[in-house]
């Protein structure tokens, strides 16, 4: 999995391309909890639920009926979130499910359940260039530094670039007569 501080990247990325103003503060806000909270399923193991288990790591927390549940819980919020309950919906959805899809991109695991409760089958991107984290106090050492540079340049580096072309279009676009 990409570290927590990844997993926030994606929407303060979506959120600068789209300009925060138009998105609201508090509702990117709500996005980037919702990228980070499937990884909330780590209490599995303290709760002895084993790592492959439906409600295991990266399992039925990782999934896009979780992202759904997500995405109509801020549906349900919108007001408060100072939203339409459609954009609300939408972006937390997208929010949730990009954990999903980044973890699918990893190189370690078991992959990510996606498709749960129709099927338990750990899934992984054809393509997964970014180094998997090491969960917990093993995150604080040079593996866990190798996986900050592997998710700077696979992850970081491509969010920077669609904000600045995002920011340049804009620019371009307001500059016109």
């Amino acid at each position: 999995m990409p570290t927590v501080f990844t997993h926030s990247v994606v929407p303060l990325a979506a959120a600068l391309a789209m300009g925060v103003p138009r998105l609201g503060r508090r509702l990117w806000i709500a996005g980037a909890v919702a990228a980070m909270l499937p990884d909330a399923d780590v209490i599995a193991f303290r709760m002895g639920i084993a790592y492959a288990d439906a409600f295991g790591h990266r399992g039925a927390s990782h999934s896009f009926v979780f992202a759904l549940g997500i995405a109509a819980l801020g549906a349900l919020l919108h007001r408060p979130l100072r939203a339409r309950a459609t954009v609300a919906a939408a972006w937390l959805f997208a929010c949730a499910a990009s954990h999903a899809l980044l973890d699918a991109l990893t190189n370690g695991g078991l992959g990510v359940a996606l498709w749960w409760p129709w099927s338990d089958e750990r899934l992984f991107a054809p393509w997964r260039p970014i180094a998997v984290s090491p969960i917990g106090a093993g995150f604080f050492s040079a593996r866990g530094m190798d996986v900050i540079l592997s998710e700077m340049l696979w992850v970081w580096l491509p969010c920077a670039l669609v904000v600045m072309a995002a920011i340049a279009v804009r620019r371009a676009v307001s500059s016109r007569p």
